[in-house]
């Protein structure tokens, strides 16, 4: 990979951040407009497991960093949970949750992510964030809906774009992968994106209207999300990285279109 993405081990994280300038580095959460267009966005990508791990994660985290250097952003791929103080995560415009799981973080990192993103800071989960943090009510809400099930194996379904949302190119877009059934139908609680067709696969439970994607900024930040991501194949998927890109770039405020 390129020279400004980096992958730091747990124990070597915040102290390479001080030596990049993170701690001199205004943060994101209060950048003047002049200060934002001067200085290229930051993201986190963290990927912590603490129940499923995905064996798509490697892959997934170079497509990220890909994309974000496609995109002039500085990219950081962490598991170490002692990324989430007020600190260190003022260094960044957003924080992505990929195919994390399970209760990851302790209270005060928890809350030092609430106050991250009340204060502005962007998020974006792929796949099974919405997997993750049970125990936290609150994330459930800045995820907008948490899994429940899905059908057995991969499975092929069209994905479909609300108006006005549609991806370049992804108009007959038909995806196979794990797709996920959510405890509640994220629609009254954010911006649909897209959604998957229950007819064309078995083991869907969430009828004619299936939200595969949404965003909204309920909570102060941009929180963007996508239920696709558990195969390793889909990130090979032209369309697939547009979306993620989408994603990036709308959870970073550089694109107000999710």
């Amino acid at each position: 990979m390129t020279g400004s993405h980096r992958t730091f081990p747990a124990s070597s994280l915040l102290l390479a951040l001080l030596l990049a300038g993170c701690a001199a580095t205004p943060s994101p959460l209060d950048r003047s407009p002049a200060a934002s267009l001067a200085e290229r966005p930051r993201i986190a990508v963290y990927t912590q497991t603490q129940g499923w791990r995905h064996d798509s994660i490697p892959v997934a985290v170079d497509v990220v960093r890909e994309l974000a250097a496609e995109a002039g952003y500085d990219a950081v791929h962490s598991e170490d949970p002692a990324l989430f103080t007020d600190a260190t995560l003022a260094g960044f415009d957003a924080v992505a949750f990929v195919n994390t799981t399970g209760p990851i973080l302790d209270p005060a990192q928890r809350a030092a992510f609430e106050r991250y993103v009340r204060a502005g800071g962007g998020f974006l989960g792929v796949h099974s964030a919405a997997d993750t943090g049970y125990d936290w009510p609150w994330y459930g809400e800045l995820v907008g809906a948490w899994f429940e099930s899905h059908p057995p194996g991969l499975q092929a379904s069209s994905v479909r774009f609300e108006a006005g949302r549609e991806l370049p190119g992804a108009a007959d877009w038909r995806i196979t992968d794990e797709l996920y059934n959510y405890r509640r139908n994220p629609r009254p609680f954010a911006d649909v994106i897209a959604t998957v067709d229950e007819r064309m696969y078995d083991g869907g439970t969430m009828g004619e209207d299936h939200p595969i994607a949404w965003c909204h900024a309920r909570f102060g930040g941009r929180a963007w999300y996508t239920g696709l991501g558990h195969d390793r194949t889909i990130y090979a998927d032209p369309r697939f990285r547009t979306h993620l890109l989408r994603g990036l770039r709308h959870a970073t405020g550089q694109a107000d279109d999710c």
